[in-house]
């Protein structure tokens, strides 16, 4: 697939709205539901229990002529000597949030691709099967400057107008971008705790970037009565500097608060093991999270290959 459009714009950098909608086009590969194979390297491999539709128990009670005998429960009978039946109720659809980050953080790449882009690609692609498993679809934007919630709903035309928010979001970035404490990851994930989901399925799509334990407690707490399932975008610059980065005359990187100067091969190394440090500890922390429903961590690169990546991911087949 050509990287450029007509009007000569890259998609490595920023996505485009058609862009985003010709996605629909990918669903028939995967599904989300009612299963997801587990194929990080921090879950392992597993069966899922990422819930889809079905039967939601309600009570135990008596039985009642006219009662389905199939639901009897034999254990409480037996123990009681008065027969019960287990009651159920059908779960009709289910609401999914999708939370994309595009903070200035993810307009960054080494290789291919920038993880705004990653993000922003990934998260029309989901929305495109969950609005074709009939579910409802519902968004949560991490701009720069504010975060923009748009209600879970079962509408093409909602959808629609979803993408060109995040379409709009993701344009918006540039090298001179910067956050504000208001878009933080910190508000997005308060923001979604004060929605006050029950039965919901989260997709969070970041680089995790400023994750606290604080965050991350908060989210357990959701996951506790709702399916939160992350995706991490990372880039290999973030993870490892590359040897010959001693070849450079001088060479500074900073975070705009903090400067480092790469110099020597032992302040390389110094680096690099922070980098890995750091990159280890947040996802053993989101795989922490992701292990109290057995569902997997799912990590994404900057390398262009994103979407066969998600769809290997979550089970399905890579185009």
């Amino acid at each position: 697939m050509a990287s450029k459009n007509a009007n000569n714009q890259d998609y490595r950098i920023h996505t485009s709205y058609e862009r985003l909608v010709k996605l629909q086009s990918q669903v028939q590969a995967f599904s989300l539901l009612p299963h997801l194979v587990a194929q990080s390297r921090m879950s392992g491999r597993h069966g899922s229990l990422f819930r889809g539709r079905g039967l939601n128990f309600e009570e135990l009670r008596h039985y009642q002529l006219g009662d389905d005998i199939r639901n009897l429960d034999w254990k409480v009978t037996m123990r009681t000597g008065k027969p019960h039946v287990r009651t159920y109720t059908e779960e009709k659809d289910r609401n999914f949030i999708i939370c994309v980050d595009q903070r200035s953080g993810m307009y960054f790449s080494s290789i291919d691709t920038m993880k705004s882009v990653v993000a922003s690609e990934i998260a029309a692609l989901s929305a495109w099967r969950i609005l074709k498993d009939n579910d409802r679809v519902g968004f949560i934007i991490s701009q720069t400057t504010q975060i923009e919630y748009l209600k879970p709903q079962r509408s093409q035309n909602h959808l629609l107008h979803a993408l060109k928010r995040l379409n709009k979001a993701n344009n918006a970035l540039d090298i001179s971008s910067e956050d504000s404490e208001a878009s933080s990851l910190s508000a997005t994930i308060r923001m979604l705790g004060n929605l006050g989901l029950k039965n919901a399925t989260v997709l969070f799509i970041s680089d995790w970037s400023g994750a606290s334990e604080i965050d991350l407690d908060r989210l357990k707490y959701l996951q506790q009565h709702n399916d939160i399932l992350s995706v991490v975008i990372s880039d290999p610059l973030e993870a490892a500097l590359p040897a010959d980065i001693l070849d450079s005359a001088s060479l500074v990187f900073g975070d705009g608060k903090y400067q480092l100067s790469v110099t020597e091969q032992t302040k390389l190394d110094k680096a690099n093991l922070g980098l890995r440090e750091q990159s280890h500890q947040r996802l053993e922390r989101l795989g922490q999270l992701m292990a109290m429903k057995r569902l997997p961590v799912i990590e994404l690169s900057t390398d262009g290959k994103h979407i066969d990546a998600f769809k290997r991911a979550v089970g399905g087949v890579s185009s």
